[in-house]
C-alpha cells in the first residue's frame, strides 16, 4: 500500500517492507499456515534467523532451555509469536542502529508480546494486537532517521508522548503516531493495527477511544498495556474506563491483564536471579 500524498509531500521517507516480511505476510494470510514453510522462510535469511533466535532465547520469553532452530522456536512459542519476532527484527533492521532507539525497541518487544497475549486471551485477533504493539512507536524511528540531531533534541525535551507529538507537528508537520500508522499501512498490516498506532497517543492520555467500529478493541488493549507497563497501580481504573468503549468484558480483561503481568514479572525475576 502506498503512502498518502500528504505524507509524501513532507519528504519523510518511510522504509519499504523487506522482501522476507512480504513473503511472511502472504504465508500468514493463509488459513492453513504451514509451520515448515514459515520456518524455511525465516531460515533462508541467515541474519534474520540469527536475530530471531537471539530474541527467542532472551529473558523476555522465559524459555528454560536454549532453542537452537527456528522450527524449535515455532514449536515452543507458536506461529504468531515467532512471526511477530521476525517482524520485530525486520523493523529494527530497516533503521540504522542508535542508542536512542534501543529503549524504543525494548518497549516494542514487551508491548507487542503483552498485547498479543491479551488479544489471544480475549479471543481477539492476536496477530493484529501483537503487531500493533510492536509498531506503536515506530514513527519515532522514522523521524529519527529523517533528522537525527533535530529529533534527538525533541526526545530530550519532551516529558511524554503527548508533548513529543506536539513538538513533532510543529517541527515536521506530522507526528510519530500518524507516521507509524502510515508505515503499518505501507507494510500491509491490518486496519485494526494501523488504527491503533494512529490513535494510541490520544487514547492513552484520555482513556477514550476515537477509532471506529471493530478497530476499537485493539486500541483498548494498547491503553491497558500502557497502564501495565507504566502505571500498574491504575490498571483497574483504566480497564473500567476503556472496556465498555470496546464492548469488552471488564472482569475478563482485568483477569487476563493480571495473569500476563504475573507471567512477565516471573520472567523478570528469574532473569534477575540468573544475572545475579
Amino acid at each position: 500500500m502506498s503512502v498518502n500524498a500528504e505524507l509524501r509531500s513532507l519528504e519523510i521517507d518511510i522504509p519499504a517492507q523487506p522482501d522476507s516480511l512480504v513473503k511472511l505476510s502472504l504465508l500468514l494470510a493463509d488459513e492453513d499456515i504451514n509451520i515448515q514453510s514459515v520456518s524455511s522462510l525465516v531460515e533462508s535469511d541467515m541474519a534474520l534467523a540469527a536475530a530471531v533466535l537471539k530474541a527467542v532465547n532472551s529473558s523476555l520469553y522465559g524459555l528454560r532451555g536454549r532453542v537452537q532452530t527456528v522450527h524449535q522456536a515455532l514449536t515452543f512459542l507458536g506461529t504468531r509469536e515467532i512471526a511477530a519476532i521476525t517482524f520485530e527484527m525486520g523493523l529494527r533492521a530497516a533503521f540504522p542502529p542508535a542508542a536512542e532507539l534501543e529503549p524504543l525497541w525494548e518497549r516494542a518487544a514487551r508491548r507487542g508480546l503483552t498485547m498479543g497475549r491479551l488479544g489471544q486471551a480475549l479471543s481477539l485477533d492476536g496477530w493484529s494486537a501483537h503487531s500493533a504493539g510492536l509498531f506503536e512507536e515506530c514513527g519515532k524511528a522514522v523521524l529519527f532517521r529523517h533528522a537525527k540531531e533535530h529529533y534527538r533534541a525533541m526526545l530530550r525535551a519532551a516529558p511524554d508522548d503527548t508533548s513529543l507529538a506536539e513538538l513533532e507537528r510543529a517541527g515536521f508537520g506530522v507526528s510519530h503516531d500518524a507516521l507509524g500508522a502510515a508505515l503499518c499501512e505501507s507494510w500491509g498490516l491490518s486496519a485494526s493495527a494501523a488504527a491503533c498506532v494512529r490513535h494510541h497517543v490520544a487514547a492513552q492520555r484520555t482513556r477514550e477511544i476515537s477509532a471506529a467500529g471493530d478497530k476499537r478493541a485493539i486500541c483498548a488493549l494498547s491503553v491497558v498495556t500502557h497502564a501495565l507497563m507504566h502505571q500498574p497501580q491504575e490498571l483497574e481504573a483504566v480497564v473500567e474506563a476503556i472496556a465498555p468503549q470496546a464492548d469488552l468484558d471488564a472482569a475478563q480483561l482485568l483477569r487476563a491483564a493480571g495473569r500476563i503481568k504475573d507471567q512477565l514479572d516471573e520472567i523478570d525475576e528469574r532473569a534477575g536471579a540468573e544475572a545475579g
